[in-house]
């Protein structure tokens, strides 16, 4: 039997997201923003007072079945600050076969500084998805990011038995890749129980900065919580990039060590204590 969301008819969503940030009148300001399909933004906040212009992406049918493709396009021009985040998890439902897409580009000019924060990814055991992040960075440029993914819903029994998806990340500093990575995760493997692969873990994430400041990874390692039981956490410092993992069973776990880092991060390259969202807190 197929789930309600795989029933016909369905509509699906192509849905495009375009965003501008620039220094408007001393501060940034949302310059730039078009939409079509179910991808919006709520009002600029700016709980920093003159500081980043805080924006968050909304989704309204809270997640994507077979077919759908969002894509988001955000570009900060320079001298701006945005930090851009969403109000719930993106969640890829399971399909009866076609696939879905997300797609993220970050343009980050020199000067500027982008923030991309969101809400962790669930994907349904039976789904087929594909996300993707590609970050261009400026030299000047500053850029903070995360990804949280969370394979099946454990406390519902869901555990991913079945199903795909394929998760992409690509950061270029001046058009020179220095992080490129691409993973795919089939449930049905039993590779996915492996140590080489998620060691049967849920949860998967990844922090990273660019910054040639190889001593930050230190700082960041003394804040980090505490592992418990199988979990992990780790940091790596490379030329121009600076990358936290977490493999474990909780999303709670992973934010709370990717927000540790985050503001260590933020104070030691922006020079400014970190300011988490407020719909983080609802």
């Amino acid at each position: 039997m197929l789930a309600a969301s795989d029933a016909l008819p369905v509509r699906r969503w192509d849905a495009r997201l375009d965003l501008g940030f620039a220094l408007s009148g001393g501060r940034t300001a949302l310059v730039r923003r078009s939409h079509a399909g179910p991808l919006q933004v709520q009002r600029p906040f700016y709980p920093e007072g003159r500081g980043p212009c805080h924006v968050y992406v909304l989704h309204p049918p809270g997640g994507l079945v077979g077919g759908d493709r969002l894509s988001i396009d955000v570009t900060a021009d320079p001298g701006a600050e945005a930090l851009l985040t969403t109000p719930a998890a993106t969640k890829f439902y399971r399909t009866a076969g076609a696939k879905a897409e997300q797609r993220v580009a970050l343009h980050v000019a020199q000067g500027a500084t982008l923030e991309w924060l969101p809400q962790e990814t669930i994907v349904f055991g039976a789904a087929n998805g594909e996300s993707s992040v590609n970050v261009d960075v400026a030299s000047g440029g500053r850029f903070l990011g995360w990804e949280i993914c969370c394979f099946g819903r454990p406390a519902s029994g869901d555990h991913f038995a079945s199903g795909r998806f394929v998760q992409r990340l690509e950061l270029r500093v001046d058009g020179r890749p220095v992080a490129v990575e691409r993973a795919e995760f089939d449930g049905a493997r039993d590779v996915m129980r492996q140590r080489v692969a998620l060691a049967g873990c849920a949860v998967t994430g990844s922090f990273v900065a660019v910054t040639d400041r190889t001593e930050l990874a230190e700082r960041i390692r003394a804040v980090l919580p505490v592992p418990v039981g199988t979990e992990l956490f780790s940091v790596t410092s490379r030329r121009h990039v600076l990358v936290c993992r977490y493999l474990g069973d909780s999303v709670e776990r992973a934010r709370k060590g990717f927000v540790l880092a985050w503001s260590v991060a933020r104070e030691s390259l922006f020079g400014r204590a970190s300011q988490p969202p407020r719909i983080w807190a609802t």
